[in-house]
C-alpha cells in the first residue's frame, strides 16, 4: 500500500464519482482516454515515491543555506526536478504549443497530489512555477510569454509570486515597493524597481537558468507620490537574470537575497526576504533599481495576480489535504503493525492473551475514521473545484460557463481554508495514534504536522477567508454564488432522498443548508458592517462544514451504487461519521452568528 495516497481512493473520485472520461467530449481533451490518463497518474506515482519522497526527512533536516554568496540545498533535490520536468509535467495541463499534454486540471491536480504527499518543500518550486506562467498566459504580452513563459514550462526557469512586504503583510493595499518608468522595451513598458519583499517561497535558488519573478509594486503620480489604497498598485515581471533579444540568458538584475526565512515546516522550500534596486553589485546600466516589465494595464496589477492568487489558493488546499492524507496512511500503516494492549472479553482481560494491533481498540478506529473522514473528504472537494475549471474553460453553454464561474468563486475560499484546517487535525490524530512515538523525529507525523501547520497562513489566513467568503463572496451579484451553490446542494439532496440508508443525511444537510442561507441573511439584515463580519471565521467553519457534509453525500451516493465491498464500506461508514459527529457542529456556531455576538469585536486592548 502507497503510503502516500491511495490508488483506489483517486480512482474512485475521477472514474466513479466525477467521470472525468466525459470530459474527452471538448475538442481540447478529445485525444485522451482513461489509459492517457493513467498513464500518467502511474508516471506521477513513480516519480513521486522513487525521487521525491527518499529526501523528504532529508530536506527538513538540511534545510537550504545561504553563505552571504549563494543558497545551498540538499543535493537530491534538483534531480528530482529535473524528473518532474523531463517528464513533461510541468506543462502538463497546457497546449501543444507549450509542450503540453492538454491534460484536464481535474487530472493534472490528482497527478500533481502525488508530489505534495510525497515532498511538499520540493514540490514549491513547480507549483510556484506554474502558477507565475499561467498569470502570464492570461495577461502577459506574446513577447512576454516567449520570453519568460515558454522556458518555464519546459523547466528552465522557475517562478514566484511577490506580494508581501515586512510592514504590510495581508495589507496589499500597504505596499510601498516604487516602480518608476524608464521607457518602453520589446518586453513592454519598462520599469525601475526599488524596495523589499518578505516570505517569498523560492525566491532564491541556483536549481534553474533563471527566476521569474511576478512583483505587485506601485508606480508614483506626476508628484512622486504613491496612490494610495490597491488601486494603485501595478503587476511586474521582474527576472533574476536579464534576458537577450535572441533569448539567452543576460546580465544579473538588481534583485538581491537578504535573507532566508526559517519556519518551522516547509523547510525544503527556500523562503526569502528580497531587496529590489537596492544591490551594489547588481545595477544593469549602472543605474540604480531592478528592471521590470510592466503586465498588463497600469494600475490594473491586483486584478492580474489575483489570478496566481486563485490558483494558489486552491493549490494550498490540495497540498494540505495531501499532508493529511500521507499522515492518516502512516497513522494506518502503524495502527495494524503496531501491538499494544488487550482486548476486554466478557470477564475482563486477560493478561496471558497475546497483545492486539492498536486498531482494534475503538477510540484508536474513532481517530482513523476522523482523518479518513478529513483527507477523503478534501481530496475530493479539491478535485470537484479542479473539474470545474474545465467545463468553465470548454463548455460552448455561456450559462453552464456562468454556473461554474460562480460555484468556484464560492468554493476557492472553503477549498483553501477547510483542508487547511481539518486536515491539520488529521495530523495532529496521526501523532496521537503513534502515541509518543509520533512526538519524536524517528516518524515521519511529526513533520507532516509542522509542515501543514503554514497552510492556515499563507495564501490568505482563515481570517481574511472568512472575510472574502463573508464579506463578498456570499453576496456577490445578490447571492448568486450562494444560490448557485444552494441548487447543487438541493439536486444531491433529492438524489439522496430516495435512497433509504441515505434519506436521513439528505433531510439534515438540507436543514443545514437551509438554516445557513437565513444566518447569513440575518448577518446582512444587521446594518452594521462590523457586527455582520465580527464572526466571519466561525462563518466559514459553518460554511465550510457544510460544504463536506455535502462532499460526503456525494461520495456515498456513487459508493452505493457499487458492488458491496471494504472499500465501499469505508466510504459509507466515512459519510456516516461526518453526519453524526462533524455536521452537528455546525448547528451550535449558527445559533452563535444568528445572536448577533460582539464579545470579540467590544473588547478593548487594555483588557487583555
Amino acid at each position: 500500500m502507497s503510503l502516500i495516497l491511495s490508488r483506489r481512493d483517486l480512482d474512485f473520485l475521477l472514474y466513479q464519482w466525477l467521470d472525468v472520461e466525459a470530459l474527452t467530449r471538448f475538442p481540447r481533451y478529445a485525444e485522451h482516454s482513461r489509459d492517457t490518463f493513467d498513464a500518467v497518474l502511474d508516471t506521477s506515482e513513480k516519480i513521486a515515491t522513487e525521487r521525491f519522497a527518499p529526501h523528504n526527512k532529508l530536506n527538513d533536516q538540511h534545510e537550504p543555506h545561504f553563505d552571504g554568496e549563494r543558497v545551498t540545498m540538499h543535493d537530491q533535490v534538483k534531480p528530482a526536478l529535473d524528473a518532474y520536468c523531463d517528464a513533461g509535467l510541468m506543462a502538463a495541463a497546457q497546449d501543444a504549443e507549450f509542450g503540453g499534454m492538454q491534460l484536464p486540471t481535474v487530472v493534472e491536480k490528482a497527478s500533481f497530489a502525488y508530489f505534495l504527499g510525497a515532498n511538499v518543500g520540493t514540490s514549491a518550486y513547480p507549483f510556484l512555477t506554474i502558477g507565475n506562467a499561467n498569470t502570464l498566459l492570461k495577461h502577459g504580452t506574446p513577447a512576454q510569454i516567449d520570453a519568460f513563459v515558454r522556458p518555464q514550462f519546459a523547466g528552465r526557469y522557475f517562478g514566484t509570486m511577490c506580494l508581501s512586504e515586512p510592514q504590510a503583510g495581508s495589507s496589499l493595499s500597504d505596499i510601498v515597493t516604487r516602480a518608476e518608468y524608464e521607457g518602453d522595451s520589446a518586453l513592454g513598458p519598462q520599469y525601475r524597481l526599488t524596495g523589499n519583499k518578505m516570505w517569498i517561497s523560492g525566491g532564491e535558488h541556483e536549481l534553474s537558468e533563471n527566476i521569474v519573478h511576478l512583483v505587485l509594486a506601485k508606480v508614483p503620480d506626476d508628484n512622486g507620490r504613491l496612490i494610495p489604497g490597491v488601486k494603485g498598485i501595478s503587476l511586474f515581471i521582474v527576472p533574476k537574470y536579464l534576458v537577450n533579444a535572441d533569448g539567452t540568458r543576460g546580465e544579473r538584475n538588481d534583485v538581491v537575497l537578504a535573507g532566508l526565512n526559517h519556519k518551522m515546516g516547509y523547510r525544503g522550500t527556500t523562503n526569502c526576504l528580497l531587496n529590489f534596486g537596492e544591490g551594489t553589485r547588481h545595477r544593469p546600466g549602472g543605474k540604480a533599481g531592478a528592471i521590470g516589465y510592466r503586465v498588463g494595464e497600469l494600475h490594473r496589477g491586483l486584478a492580474c495576480m489575483f489570478h496566481m492568487m486563485n490558483e494558489a489558493r486552491i493549490g494550498v488546499g490540495l497540498g494540505a489535504t495531501m499532508l493529511g492524507y500521507t499522515g492518516y496512511l502512516h497513522a494506518l500503516d502503524y495502527a495494524r503493525t503496531r501491538k499494544q494492549g488487550r482486548v476486554i472479553s466478557g470477564s475482563g482481560k486477560e493478561a496471558s492473551a497475546p497483545q492486539q494491533p492498536i486498531i482494534e481498540h475503538a477510540d484508536v478506529r474513532r481517530m482513523l475514521l476522523a482523518q479518513k473522514a478529513y483527507v477523503e473528504g478534501a481530496l475530493a472537494l479539491n478535485l470537484y473545484c479542479s473539474q470545474l475549471v474545465d467545463v468553465q474553460h470548454n463548455s460552448d453553454d455561456a450559462a453552464e460557463r456562468e454556473r461554474m464561474t460562480l460555484l468556484l468563486e464560492i468554493l476557492t475560499p472553503i477549498a483553501k481554508s477547510w483542508p487547511s484546517q481539518w486536515c491539520l487535525e488529521a495530523n495532529s490524530l496521526a501523532i496521537q495514534v503513534h502515541g509518543g512515538y509520533g512526538y519524536t523525529r524517528d516518524y515521519n507525523v511529526e513533520q507532516f504536522y509542522r509542515d501543514n501547520r503554514l497552510n492556515p497562513i499563507h495564501e490568505g489566513t482563515h481570517g481574511v477567508q472568512g472575510l472574502d467568503l463573508l464579506g463578498r463572496k456570499v453576496v456577490m451579484q445578490d447571492g448568486a454564488a450562494l444560490k448557485a451553490l444552494g441548487a447543487v446542494v438541493a439536486r444531491s439532496v433529492a438524489r439522496a432522498a430516495a435512497v433509504p440508508t441515505l434519506a436521513d443525511y439528505a433531510k439534515t444537510l438540507g436543514e443545514s443548508m437551509q438554516n445557513l442561507a437565513v444566518v447569513t441573511q440575518r448577518l446582512w439584515a444587521a446594518g452594521d458592517i462590523h457586527k455582520t463580519l465580527a464572526n466571519s471565521s466561525v462563518y466559514l467553519e459553518a460554511f465550510g462544514h457544510t460544504v463536506l457534509a455535502w462532499i460526503w453525500l456525494e461520495q456515498a451516493l456513487a459508493a452505493q451504487r457499487l458492488p458491496a465491498d471494504d472499500f465501499t464500506a469505508g466510504k459509507l461508514q466515512a459519510c456516516r461519521y461526518f453526519f453524526e459527529w462533524e455536521l452537528p457542529k455546525v448547528g451550535p456556531q449558527l445559533d452563535l452568528l444568528a445572536a448577533m455576538d460582539t464579545t470579540a469585536l467590544d473588547m478593548r486592548d487594555a483588557w487583555f
